[in-house]
C-alpha cells in the first residue's frame, strides 16, 4: 500500500471505490429499514415542499412547468432508456466495441430484472398523502426511474469514456449523465409517485449497479487487448 508520506491517496479509498461502497451501504440500510415497515418523517416534508401550501393536490408551478417535469419523468421510463440504451449500443457496435456493446445490453436487463424483483419482494405502498400526477402500475421501493435511469446512463457514461480513451470525453459523459439522472429522480417526486427514500434508494443501487458493470467492462477489455 502507499505510505502516507507519500501524500498519495491509498487504492483502497479513490473515488470509484468509496462512492459505489458508500452507496450500497445506504442501499442496505434503506431497504432493511423499509422492510421492515419504518417509515420516515423527510419523506413527507420533502413531498409536501413539491405542493402547493394548503392544497396538496396541486403541485408548484405553472402548467408549462408541470408539463416539462412529466417531459422529464418520461426520460427514464423504460421507452426513453430503452431507446438511449439502442442508440449507445449501435454506436459501440459500429465503433468496433462489440464486447462493450454485449456487456451493455447484459447490464441493462439485467438491471430491469433486479428492480422487479426488489419491489416484489419490499413491497412497499405508494405515497397516498398527495394525489399523483402520473400513472403508476409497480410497487414503490426502490425508484424504478431512479434506479434505472442511475443504471443504464451512468453504464453508458462508463463505456462511452472506455471505448473514447479520453478523460474530457468520459468527464463530459458522466456530468450529462448525473444532471439527467438527478432531474429524472425529483421528478418523481414532484409528481407525487414516489417517497424521496425511493428515489434515494434507486440512486445509491443505480451507483452500484453502473460501478460493477463498468469495472468489469473495463477488465474485459483490457484483458482482449493484452490476450
Amino acid at each position: 500500500m502507499p505510505r502516507s508520506a507519500s501524500g498519495r491517496i491509498p487504492a483502497l479509498l479513490t473515488p470509484r471505490l468509496v462512492v459505489p461502497a458508500l452507496a450500497g451501504l445506504l442501499f442496505l440500510a434503506l431497504a432493511a429499514a423499509i422492510a421492515s415497515g419504518r417509515s420516515f418523517a423527510f419523506d413527507r416534508s420533502l413531498i409536501l415542499l413539491f405542493r402547493e401550501p394548503g392544497n396538496p393536490a396541486v403541485p408548484i408551478g405553472p402548467a408549462w412547468f408541470q408539463e416539462a417535469v412529466r417531459d422529464m419523468t418520461g426520460l427514464g421510463s423504460f421507452v426513453g432508456l430503452f431507446f438511449m440504451m439502442v442508440a449507445a449500443t449501435l454506436a459501440l457496435w459500429i465503433c468496433d466495441r462489440r464486447r462493450l456493446a454485449a456487456g451493455l445490453v447484459t447490464c441493462v436487463l439485467l438491471a430491469v430484472l433486479v428492480s422487479s424483483g426488489l419491489k416484489i419482494a419490499i413491497a412497499r405502498e405508494r405515497p397516498d398523502i398527495v394525489a399523483h400526477a402520473a400513472l403508476t402500475f409497480t410497487a414503490s421501493f426502490p425508484s424504478g426511474h431512479a434506479f434505472l435511469s442511475a443504471a443504464v446512463m451512468l453504464s453508458i457514461a462508463g463505456f462511452v469514456g472506455l471505448a473514447s480513451r479520453r478523460d474530457d470525453v468520459a468527464l463530459l459523459a458522466l456530468i450529462l449523465a448525473s444532471t439527467m439522472i438527478l432531474l429524472i429522480g425529483l421528478s418523481r417526486i414532484y409528481l407525487g409517485v414516489h417517497w424521496p427514500t425511493d428515489v434515494l434508494g434507486g440512486w445509491c443501487l443505480g451507483v452500484v449497479w453502473s460501478s460493477l458493470a463498468t469495472a468489469w467492462a473495463g477488465r474485459r477489455a483490457q484483458h482482449s487487448e493484452t490476450a
